[in-house]
């Protein structure tokens, strides 16, 4: 089963935090949850645990989408081992690249 998008998860536990909010008791809240988003009433109670200790809404970002390039094998292999000696993911490392270049622009 495929897992669900950042953004996704972010919404859902942001109305998880809202249920709770507003909920009488846990296996109501759990039951909302379910029925709102369409999911399992163990999933919901997983979100509603999850939102319990969380602080504030949790910010929702751009949904990301995948595309593809073609670049020299050469910058594949230099853009690798940068995003590897980062500690990043290939996606994080182009997306700051590129952020960082079109904020010079």
């Amino acid at each position: 089963m495929a897992r669900i998008s950042q953004v996704r998860k972010a919404e859902r536990l942001n109305h998880a935090r809202q249920i709770l909010r507003r909920a009488e008791d846990i296996p109501s809240a759990v039951a909302q949850m379910a029925g709102d988003c369409s999911i399992s009433p163990r999933q919901a109670y997983r979100y509603l645990e999850e939102a319990r200790h969380l602080t504030g809404p949790v910010p929702i970002g751009d949904q990301k989408v995948a595309f593809t390039i073609k670049l020299p094998q050469g910058l594949v292999r230099k853009v690798r081992a940068r995003a590897q000696a980062k500690r990043l993911s290939l996606s994080e490392l182009v997306s700051r690249a590129l952020h960082a270049w079109l904020a010079r622009r």
